[in-house]
């Protein structure tokens, strides 16, 4: 277990947290994305931050309501939400989960809730351009052939693609890009609300062509920043035989493994 507050604690104690970790549904629930809420947990000590979690304060940001539909149901989410954080005061966010970095970042204005929003590949490449946190020399993913999965709300939805690249580049990695990437990138299948419905007619899942794209550049590793993402491109990978060769990581478990 991780000694880490919530803002209800840090407020008991007359202290208020320099960052609020927005931890989400699949990075509470979800056992592969719980690894990398772990991650940003642990580089966020590592590098002497003062952050807490909302705990069992914190409800689904409506990002999937609202895609599959659901207009009342995200307002009144979103609405419990902005309350809870403008009771606390909270101004600043960071979440490892693009949907949620995009929603709370882009829509909860409308509603109220005003606060600067980062995804942790925005502030890990901060943290590393300050020296906050320092990389081990030739660490386990130096010259490795690395290709990387532009998630949708992090690329096209927000043009954040630089940071991600600037970490990948401090690994020391061999990146090769996608036929698709930057704003051309492919959606991974699981936007939109997809990931909780059943396909419909095709000849093939969008994550399988995802996939296959980056198989063609033959990666000793697959590196992206979304659970959503993860998952379709784990599975893709399982579809395909491949997922014991090559795994597929975050990429604050990359940073994590060379601190």
């Amino acid at each position: 277990m991780l000694p880490i507050k919530t803002i209800a604690t840090y407020q008991a104690e007359g202290q208020t947290p320099e960052i609020v970790f927005w931890v989400g549904c699949a990075g509470s629930f979800d056992a592969r994305a719980q690894k990398v809420t772990r991650a940003v947990c642990e580089i966020l000590q590592h590098a002497g931050i003062n952050f807490a979690i909302l705990g069992n304060e914190e409800r689904c940001t409506g990002d999937p309501a609202r895609r599959a539909g659901n207009e009342f149901l995200f307002q009144m989410t979103a609405a419990m939400n902005i309350e809870t954080l403008n009771m606390y005061g909270v101004q600043k966010l960071v979440t490892a989960c693009p949907h949620c970095f995009n929603t709370l970042k882009n829509e909860y204005p409308a509603l109220g809730g005003n606060y600067e929003v980062v995804h942790h590949a925005q502030l890990i490449n901060s943290l590393i351009q300050e020296g906050k946190i320092k990389l081990k020399e030739n660490g386990d993913f130096k010259g490795k052939r690395i290709t990387y999965h532009d998630s949708c709300y992090l690329g096209r939805a927000n043009q954040i693609y630089e940071a991600p690249r600037n970490i990948l580049a401090e690994l020391d990695v061999d990146l090769v890009e996608m036929k698709r990437s930057r704003k051309n990138g492919l959606c991974c299948g699981a936007g939109g609300a997809q990931m909780w419905k059943e396909d419909e007619p095709g000849n093939k899942r969008i994550n399988l062509e995802r996939v296959e794209e980056a198989l063609e550049t033959n990666p000793d590793f697959v590196v992206a920043n979304c659970p959503f993402c993860i998952t379709m491109l784990q599975d893709g990978l399982k579809a395909k035989e491949k997922n014991e060769q090559i795994p597929v990581y975050d990429l604050s478990e990359m940073i994590l493994q060379n601190l």
